[in-house]
């Protein structure tokens, strides 16, 4: 048995449809659904059971057989600021679920995050010192704990180990997610309403308006790593999950348009006051651990990710993965 948390979610929901593309139904998803729309990224899917989150940690030493946890779920704002929840939810709740696959000799996958590099000027490599990262917000903090606190542990561990530190990701099922939905998400619902997509005049003299530059992984391409370490098992460790490229948001954006069959039309806006100073301007995976780890599939570039998920997806009314 497999337990997805966060498999309501964005990534989690895309999760659970990669395994039952693959003939696996017996899932457990965990959850906090509540009076959202995520229960939507659930009614096409095949699992024995959903368990609200925090009913969960109870029930977990009562069920038999499980082979793997993928623990998606997460407070995952980059704005949130009560580190007090953030610390309940993203730390201490992931130590639990460590502890339990330590025992049990279950697999255990979960999210870290490209937050962790902060502003990137120490690099993206997941072969660097964490201990020297500097995260921006208090989310990439509480996945930075994490991090931290695997690496010094000593014994006890999971039959395999994996932290996944997901760069910029956009796909289907992220509908729900509000300000945190990906630009792709937000560009398209603004060209439906105005014709125009707005972006974030650059506040960094290094970087023009629109050249700030990202790595977009599709969530498809997440979806097929996750499976190719559960099929291999003695792949442990912390890795980026990125395309290894960086393309600016401008790009992004005429991706858009392009995908639409549409000529680009670009305007920009002053950066909110609250994220001066927190700003990721550049961010690019570097994709070699992985590589050497044994994974050779392809990632969807950003012209072809946004192709798909426009017109597979959104202009098919949002419909679900």
């Amino acid at each position: 048995m497999i337990i997805v948390t966060g498999g309501a979610g964005f990534i989690g929901s895309c999760v659970v449809r990669t395994l039952n593309d693959a003939g696996i139904e017996d899932i457990i998803i965990v959850d906090d659904v509540a009076d959202s729309n995520k229960w939507m990224n659930m009614r096409n899917k095949k699992y024995v059971e959903y368990v609200h989150k925090s009913e969960f940690l109870e029930k977990l030493p009562g069920y038999k057989g499980i082979t793997s946890i993928i623990h998606m779920g997460a407070q995952s704002s980059t704005t949130e600021k009560n580190f007090d929840y953030l610390w309940k939810n993203n730390f201490d709740y992931t130590r639990t679920l460590w502890r339990y696959c330590a025992e049990a000799q279950a697999s255990f996958i979960y999210a870290s995050s490209a937050a962790t590099y902060g502003d990137g000027s120490k690099g993206f490599d997941d072969c660097l010192e964490i201990e020297h990262l500097q995260p921006l917000n208090a989310y990439g903090y509480s996945k930075q704990l994490f991090d931290l606190w695997v690496k010094q542990q000593a014994k006890d561990f999971p039959a395999q180990y994996v932290g996944l530190k997901f760069f910029n990701v956009y796909g289907p099922n992220e509908y729900f997610k509000g300000n945190m939905a990906s630009m792709i998400f937000h560009g398209y619902s603004q060209i439906k309403d105005s014709g125009m997509i707005k972006l974030f005049k650059s506040d960094n003299p290094e970087f023009g308006d629109g050249e700030q530059v990202r790595d977009f992984v599709y969530v498809k391409d997440i979806c097929n790593v996750i499976y190719w370490l559960l099929q291999n098992k003695k792949v442990s460790g912390l890795f980026n999950v990125g395309t290894g490229y960086a393309q600016s948001f401008r790009k992004l954006a005429e991706s858009i348009f392009h995908a639409l069959d549409k000529e680009p039309n670009i305007i920009y806006i002053d950066m909110p006051e609250d994220l001066k100073g927190k700003y990721q301007y550049y961010t690019k995976a570097e994709m070699g651990k992985l590589r050497q780890a044994g994974y050779c599939t392809p990632f969807h570039d950003l012209e072809a990710g946004a192709m798909d998920y426009v017109q597979g997806y959104l202009e098919k009314g949002f419909a679900i993965y």
